[in-house]
């Protein structure tokens, strides 16, 4: 009998781009345990997009150290995440396509459902 652990993550992907100066863009992943923030990064650079799934490996292994040798393994440890959260504007087009193309292939590669959300809903990561 094989045991699983309960899935109580949830993965939560900002890629509006929110510029800090002109030319450079910021992305934030975070992710909730039961509702609570327990891990939040940000990357900030001037392709932001291409930094999201190293950012959001980044924010695995620092919820979880064992998590990068069992993902070079190939046992993963991605069972705990029961959904996904993704921005869906206002924001960077290209941005919010790559944040919105990311969530959807990690949510079918998992079997786990992704909901999008406007900046309105007022997520916090803190």
């Amino acid at each position: 009998m094989v045991l699983r652990r309960s899935r109580k993550l949830c993965l939560y992907i900002d890629t509006r781009g929110g510029s800090t100066t002109k030319d450079r863009k910021v992305i934030k992943v975070s992710l909730k345990k039961e509702g609570k923030v327990v891990g939040s990064l940000s990357a900030d650079n001037e392709y932001g997009s291409q930094a999201l799934l190293p950012l959001i490996l980044k924010l695995f292994r620092t919820y979880n150290p064992g998590l990068s040798s069992q993902i070079q393994s190939g046992i993963g440890s991605w069972d705990e995440l029961e959904g996904i959260e993704v921005e869906t504007g206002p924001g960077s087009f290209t941005g919010l396509r790559v944040g919105v193309s990311v969530a959807n292939a990690l949510g079918f590669a998992l079997g786990i459902p992704v909901n999008g959300k406007k900046v309105e809903t007022k997520l916090q990561y803190n």
